[in-house]
């Protein structure tokens, strides 16, 4: 995910060592080590899907440009003062501490969630590379409608970037972290040529020209929600709600001196959630002005967005092939964290074969194109399973003292299964998630006061429970 060395340490020993016991001091590793890391991570295959359903969702230039800087900000915040604070304070991975808190049985559940969630990601990155892929063999891109796969030509493709994909993260850390170390630089410079070249095809030559792309917004295409600047804001902010607000981080931060590792995240958000989602909706912006796409348009269809042909309109085999790394650099990391997700819930499995298991998943989930092209709707999903289980942390990490209850109860305890937890996360996600479906919210705007929810219910909850 970055520079050499430094940082194949964090994520080979995110993965594989203190999993138990909290990082020792002669472990620890400054903020450069982590610089590298999240602008590698974010800078990566969803940015090129992501960008161009802003465009399909209708956005204004207004509502894009100013409601990622602010959303991309919070997201900043969330991991600087929340997430980095607790990993600095107990030096624990996500699923340790979980364990501490929630019980073996409990945290279960949230691995075998966690690790599905991550295999249905990688899915939709392997869609992705596969769009890339498919150009030299005239393969049909599929459409943004499309759930279903189109075609053999696209399952063979997608079945074997899969097994390419899972074999190497079958092979461990190292090999994934060489891998992306050595891809990262190749797609940051891509995303911004990509972003020049579409530039120069729109014949932008001045910043209201850019603004203009955009203009006041539009209609949504066919089949897609309108978004507007509050969408914008809130979606990108908890795009990674998981890692942030919902601690899966922490693995990560317990290996940072200061928490003012944190802000290092910004490397991820301005880079990759900035730029490079501009700069892929820059490249559908172009293709909506081809004749190819004028003809989905007045048949009323939205017009495929498929980051291959996007890439190879702008920059030619090179776009190709920074697609297809794109794909391959979010899947790698991906399908390698579901099977240690796996993992914990099948311990008597090696870690290669739990590997392979998540990456069959995974390769199953690409051949369906639908995983990838509600990505806008499954990130949001994704933040609003896991994150309220990261306010159980937070909220006892601050608030222990104050409400009263015994921190870590279910290791104090000897609870296999606390209540408290399960019931917090259960009613907060029952009660949010009728909302969004009953009244047509979006999930994204329930993710926050879910969140909020599910801590105040964990402290209310355990004191009842405790003093029983």
């Amino acid at each position: 995910m970055s520079q050499h060395n430094i940082e194949d340490d964090i994520e080979e020993l995110a993965g594989g060592e203190f999993e138990r016991t909290p990082v020792p001091k002669s472990r620890l590793k400054g903020w450069k080590s982590f610089i590298g890391m999240y602008a590698g991570e974010h800078a990566a295959g969803t940015e090129f899907m992501i960008g161009p359903l802003f465009l399909t969702a209708g956005v204004s230039a207004f509502d894009l440009i100013i409601g990622l800087l602010i959303g991309n900000l919070l997201a900043v915040l969330s991991w600087r003062f929340l997430t980095a604070e607790i990993a600095v304070k107990n030096r624990l991975t996500l699923y340790f501490q979980l364990e501490k808190v929630c019980g073996k049985k409990l945290v279960t559940g949230y691995n075998l969630a966690n690790g599905i969630l991550f295999c249905f990601l990688a899915g939709s990155m392997i869609t992705v590379s596969a769009t890339a892929v498919g150009i030299p063999f005239d393969m049909p891109m599929p459409k943004l409608t499309d759930t279903m796969p189109n075609g053999s030509t696209w399952v063979v493709i997608v079945i074997l970037i899969g097994a390419v994909i899972s074999i190497i993260a079958a092979k461990g850390y190292d090999v994934v972290t060489k891998a992306a170390n050595w891809m990262s630089p190749v797609i940051v410079v891509a995303f911004i040529a990509c972003g020049v070249v579409a530039l120069s095809q729109l014949g932008v030559s001045s910043f209201s020209d850019f603004w203009n792309i955009w203009g006041e917004g539009s209609d949504p295409f066919p089949g897609q929600i309108k978004f507007t600047f509050w969408h914008v804001v809130i979606w990108s902010w908890f795009a990674n709600g998981a890692m942030h607000i919902g601690m899966s981080d922490l693995s990560v931060f317990r290996f940072a001196k200061k928490a003012k590792a944190g802000w290092t995240t910004a490397a991820g958000m301005y880079v990759g959630h900035y730029m490079a989602w501009i700069a892929a909706a820059l490249l559908y912006a172009v293709y909506l002005k081809s004749p190819e796409a004028q003809a989905f348009l007045s048949n009323g269809e939205a017009p495929p967005v498929a980051p291959g042909p996007l890439a190879n309109n702008a920059i030619g085999i090179f776009g190709i092939i920074a697609v297809v790394l794109a794909g391959w650099t979010t899947a790698n990391p991906t399908i390698y964290r579901a099977g240690l997700a796996f993992q914990a819930i099948l311990p008597k499995l090696s870690t290669a074969k739990v590997t392979i298991l998540a990456g069959t998943v995974a390769t199953i989930a690409g051949l369906f194109p639908a995983f990838a092209m509600k990505l806008l709707g499954f990130v949001a999903l994704y933040g609003f399973i896991l994150a309220p289980f990261g306010a159980i942390l937070v909220f006892e990490h601050f608030f222990h003292k104050k409400a009263g209850i015994v921190k870590n109860y279910a290791e104090v305890a000897k609870l296999s299964f606390n209540k408290s937890v399960f019931w917090a996360w259960a009613i907060s996600f029952g009660l949010f998630y009728f909302i969004s479906v009953q009244f047509d919210v979006f999930l994204s705007f329930v993710t926050l006061p879910a969140w909020l929810l599910c801590g105040v219910l964990f402290l209310v909850l355990s004191k009842y429970f405790q003093k029983r």
